[in-house]
């Protein structure tokens, strides 16, 4: 439905000809905004990172009250266990860890603003807060949206995240 609406714009008819989306997920940021995850195949993300903001501008038009966000359609392979009877006839690839898979849906989350510093911070209880620290010249793009994106980070991956707009000293 979403990929059907897009191509009736003209100007990114022809981009979007060649693209193909695998799927969407909609989640509740709070009672009254909501969110839109697309997700697309890892191949083609860098194609649609190039039209993201436009791509996302339209989207957000069409479906008013929800935030737009594109990303990538990645897998989680299971860790090789040692003792296992069956063996894996190739050893997993270092793109389908957990932790890989984690890191790439917070560069995709945050796409037009690029990642310059994470902080890992552990609380008295045990848990961990991850402090993510963004590129502060896409600030007026994406401040609105922070919020939106820590959730959607808590929901995809049970992690808790702050996104901050580092301020400079030189």
């Amino acid at each position: 439905r979403v990929h059907g609406e897009l191509q009736c714009n003209s100007d990114m008819k022809s981009i979007l000809r060649e693209l193909y989306i695998v799927g969407a997920k909609e989640f509740e940021v709070t009672k009254e905004k909501k969110a839109i995850a697309i997700y697309v195949p890892v191949p083609q993300l860098s194609s649609y990172m190039k039209i993201n903001t436009r791509l996302v501008r339209e989207l957000e038009k069409k479906f008013t009250g929800h935030h737009v966000v594109i990303l990538g359609w990645r897998r989680i392979l299971p860790k090789e266990a040692r003792n296992s009877k069956s063996n894996m006839k190739q050893k997993r690839p270092r793109s389908r860890t957990l932790t890989t898979v984690h890191e790439n849906i917070l560069k995709d989350l945050v796409h037009p603003a690029e990642i310059v510093g994470q902080r890992i911070q552990m609380r008295s209880d045990g848990t961990r807060l991850l402090r993510c620290y963004l590129d502060k010249s896409v600030q007026n793009q994406i401040e609105h949206k922070m919020d939106t994106f820590r959730v959607l980070y808590k929901k995809l991956t049970g992690k808790d995240v702050i996104f901050e707009f580092p301020a400079y000293q030189l």
